[in-house]
């Protein structure tokens, strides 16, 4: 694929290389007599549109990128029951267990890139939606299941990394209790127009250990047990909410990285 405007070869390239760099100028890279992209705003190979941002990946996979905010690491200071209060669930070496009542971010969010790791309980009890139960809520209304749903049959709509009650995953899968799993979420937020009606819906792509089981799959409406909620404006933002079902669910290494659109920095 060519990038530049040069096409001299061999020596010819060698001494306009050398030119340009005794000049101090910077070669030209890029096109502005190719067509327009259909946003009327760049050439094709358009040299002077913005430069992606450089973001450092994490070391290992899972790990936190460089422009990631962390919501669960050592603590949860990121972290608040749904009435404002301190978090009560017990947390000991950076891993959160479910307790008494719903706890959510005190930040709210938009679209962004969510990454979250889970353990179901080793010890099997109860089976259905009363295994391993609880969820992870985007912007506290747009559900992503979390079950034990390893030879657990349930409502498929229910299972493990289901858009509750709206869609089930397109595969399951799942690991054997007691292991660590991961949800990497990419989720765009509704949009509404000036009157409040809904625009856009909410919009999610869901990876359960490395295996898409959602597909920019368009939520319905906020989820709820045996309902549809309808949008409002109000589900335009919000936090992140992990649920409490009764069940000892572990969470570890969760972070949210914000995203912006082509050409903002």
């Amino acid at each position: 694929m060519r990038v530049t405007r040069l096409r001299a070869s061999g020596a010819g390239a060698i001494l306009i290389a050398a030119a340009v760099a005794a000049s101090g100028q910077q070669p030209k890279i890029g096109y502005d007599d190719t067509p327009m992209q259909p946003n009327g705003k760049w050439h094709v190979h358009d040299g002077t549109r913005p430069q992606p941002k450089m973001v450092t990946p994490g070391a290992t996979a899972g790990a936190a990128p460089a422009d990631a905010t962390i919501l669960l690491g050592a603590d949860a200071g990121a972290w608040q029951m749904t009435n404002g209060a301190a978090v009560t669930w017990p947390m000991k070496d950076g891993v959160l267990q479910s307790g008494k009542g719903m706890i959510e971010t005190k930040a709210q969010f938009t679209d962004f890139q969510l990454h979250v790791e889970f353990a179901t309980p080793k010890e099997v009890k109860g089976d259905g939606q009363g295994r391993g139960n609880s969820g992870v809520f985007l912007l506290g209304q747009f559900e992503v299941q979390v079950l034990d749903s390893y030879n657990n049959p349930t409502y498929p709509d229910g299972q493990a990394s289901a858009m509750y009650g709206q869609y089930p995953p397109l595969v399951n899968a799942s690991r054997p209790p007691g292991e660590w799993q991961a949800y990497d979420i990419i989720f765009t937020a509704p949009r509404f127009n000036a009157a409040g009606t809904l625009d856009k819906p909410a919009v999610v792509t869901v990876i359960h250990n490395g295996i898409v089981v959602h597909n920019a799959t368009a939520y319905a409406g906020p989820t709820a047990h045996k309902v549809i909620n309808p949008y409002v404006p109000a589900s335009a933002k919000g936090p992140i909410r992990l649920q409490d079902h009764g069940n000892p669910v572990h969470f570890r290494n969760i972070w949210i990285r914000p995203i912006k659109g082509y050409d903002e920095t």
